[in-house]
Order: structure tokens, then sequence, then C-alpha cells
């Protein structure tokens, strides 16, 4: 019944939507717009927001270590749904405590969350789709984490205006949480057995070990650099001279701007192939990070806002659906370990950039760090471009098949 699984693509795609717009938009990535309200009604510092952010970082490296290392489906989809439910009550959690130590649990607790429906949503996903013979593609998938930056920051503005302090604000996101769990939930049907012709079709292709280091080390700094803008935009906009008041429009822009390019780099790759396209995309996100200690007109944050997040969201789809394309036999346990380098930097940088800004009173020096750290990225993939067979190789069939 060809017209009805293609129909079921789009609710199995649309479930992982959801689940990110709840484990992302709300339970995680919503503390970026809310940290200036927090530092303002709570007392909390630059340092103390970074090592909150770090924690959060922590648990979501804590998930993709599970992730790399759970090979059973049914195990998989288990936690999948005890992500949707972590990420409503720790999103409750931060309403309930002023307690550093409870923050910190609840940030690590929403990051488990979030590599649950990054990581094991994703493998979830493409499993079915390889199975009934679908385009193993993950766009709408990863727009959910695009539109759900983009939402978590109307949802702040528009309880801004409605004077709601912190603490309902967290409470209001863990009700709308509820919400977005229920297709989440029921919309990803349980998995079965993998068939003997899908063991037959998902054949590996192994990398060099030269491959898979380099591009490790590239995810690493792509996460490094990623992770600074993620978690302080919000507040370096809302600390630049005349743009005070602009901080959660440069985030709402950033997520629309994610949105729709997973696409376009989708795109690209067909005509340039995926490490290309990878090195195009962290040289444009190293840009995005550095007009504004460039510039501080609101055009050109905005413009960098908007950058920054077609570029991120361009280099997590690529890296994750080329190794899901490269081992298609176990796609999330190599998406992983990717997302271990991606997100081991994502637990220091926060901190050492709000550890830098206490001291300092600018993110200036922190944003430098993390365009250096994406420009290398980009050098990295370069050199495997140059100078590697497996990526010549992968390269050469660009996107097809």
């Amino acid at each position: 019944m060809p017209g009805y699984e293609q129909s079921q693509r789009y609710y199995v795609l649309l479930a992982g939507f959801f689940s990110q717009l709840l484990c992302l938009g709300v339970a995680r990535f919503a503390y970026t717009p809310l940290l200036p309200l927090m530092q303002q009604q709570s007392g909390l510092d630059d340092a103390t927001g970074g090592y909150l952010a770090a924690v959060n970082y922590l648990g979501y490296m804590a998930g993709a270590l599970l992730a790399a290392n759970l090979s059973n489906l049914r195990r998989k989809d288990t936690l999948y749904r005890l992500g949707l439910l972590l990420a409503v009550i720790s999103t409750l959690g931060m309403a309930l405590t002023d307690n550093i130590w409870l923050w910190a649990l609840w940030r690590f607790v929403a990051g488990l969350s979030s590599a649950g429906s990054m990581l094991i949503a994703s493998g979830l996903i493409m499993h079915w789709l390889l199975s009934h013979g679908q385009r193993p593609e993950l766009g709408i998938h990863f727009a959910g984490l695009g539109l759900g930056i983009a939402l978590s920051a109307l949802l702040v503005e528009l309880m801004l205006q409605l004077q709601l302090d912190w603490r309902a604000q967290w409470q209001a996101l863990a009700l709308f949480g509820v919400l977005l769990a229920i297709p989440a939930w029921h919309w990803l049907p349980r998995p079965v057995n993998v068939s003997i012709a899908m063991q037959h079709r998902a054949v590996d292709t192994p990398s060099t070990k030269r491959f898979y280091y380099l591009l490790l080390a590239s995810y690493f700094c792509a996460g490094y650099g990623y992770v600074i803008s993620a978690t302080f935009i919000v507040t370096i906009v809302e600390r630049t001279p005349g743009l005070s008041g602009s901080g959660n429009l440069s985030f709402v822009v950033l997520g629309l701007a994610a949105a729709p390019a997973v696409l376009l780099w989708d795109f690209i790759a067909r005509k340039t192939g995926y490490l290309k396209a990878i090195a195009l995309a962290l040289l444009a996100q190293m840009l995005a990070i550095l007009l504004p200690l460039w510039f501080s007109s609101l055009t050109v944050v905005l413009l960098s806002a908007a950058i920054f997040g077609a570029t991120f969201i361009g280099v997590v789809s690529l890296v994750l659906t080329m190794v899901g394309r490269l081992y298609p036999s176990k796609p999330a346990k190599l998406m992983g370990k990717m997302t271990l380098a991606y997100c081991s930097a994502q637990v220091f940088a926060p901190a050492l950039t709000g550890y830098l800004a206490e001291v300092s009173g600018y993110y200036t020096v922190g944003l430098y760090l993390a365009a250096g750290f994406v420009g290398l990225g980009a050098l990295l993939i370069a050199v495997l471009i140059i100078t590697d067979q497996t990526a010549q190789q992968l390269d050469a069939v660009k996107t097809a098949g």
C-alpha cells in the first residue's frame, strides 16, 4: 500500500518534528531567552548562567553516550518516550525552585531529554524510513529544531508582554510542552524487527580511521562555535548599546532561519557533495559569529542571527545524515558518537565563556574563540576533501542513492 506508507511517512517525520519542538525548543532552548529575565529577577550571574548551560550540555552528552552504545530498538523506543516525559518534568522543575543545585539537576535532565529527540528519535525515524522503502531524509524532523528555537523566543516575548515573572513562564512552557508531547508520542510507531530484505539493503560503507577522526575533530570545533551563540545570543544583544529589548527578536530570527535551511543544505549537498557543503556552512557560521563584533547595528545583528541559524542546523543535519547513510544498519550508534564530539565542546565552552564575561564584563573574547574554533573545523574538512580517499569517494557520489 504505497499511498498509505507515504502518508504514514509524514506522520513519522512529524512525530520527530514535535519531539524537537518539545525537547529542544522548550526544555533545552527556552533557557536562552529566559536567561536575562532570570538574571534580573533571581540574581543569577554570568558565570553561574554559563555553568548551568554547561550542565545542560553535559546531560546531552550523557544521552549521546547512551545512544552510541544502545542497539535494541525497543529499548531506544522506550527511552525516546521517557525523554518526552523528562522534557516536561524538567521544564516544570525549573519553576519550582531557585536553588542553583536543583536548577543544575533540571538542566541536566533537560539535556538528557534533548538527546532522546535529537539522536534516538533520528535513528528510529531513519530505521522506519529504510525498512519501509522510503527516502532516508530527515528534513522535516530537523526543521523542528529551528522552529523550536523561534517558538521558545516568541513564547517568552509574549509572556514578557503579559508581565509574567520567570517562574510563571517556566510553568506556562511546561503546560505547552504537554500539548507537544501528544503527537510526538502517538505518531511514531513502535519499532518492529528488521526484515531480511532490510538487512540486505542496509550495507555499511566503512570509512578510514583518518576520515573518522578528522570528521570527529571538525564536529567538535563546530560544537564549540555553536554553543556560544545558542546560549548567550540574547544576553549579548541585550547588552549591546542601543539594542536593549532586541535579544528575543534575534533568537526568533535565528530559529526561523534554521527551520527551512535543512532543505537548502540538502540541495547544496546534492550539487557539491556533503563535505564541501559542510565546509561552506562552517565558513558562513564563522562569519555570523564575527559580524556582531565588527558592527553593532540591529540590521547586522539580525543578519548574523539568520546566517548562524541557517548554518549551524546545516552542519548538524548534513553530518548526521551523512553518517546515517554511511552506516544504515546502525545509524543512531554513529550519530551518537559524532554527537559526543559535538557536545563535549559544549560542556566546557559555556562555562569558560561565562567566566570570561564575568571577569571582563564583555563576551568579546568568548566570541573570537568560538569563531576561531569554527574556522579550524572548516580547515579540517578542507584537509579531508583534499587528502582523504574516503572523503573523495563520498563527495564523488554526492547525495545520490
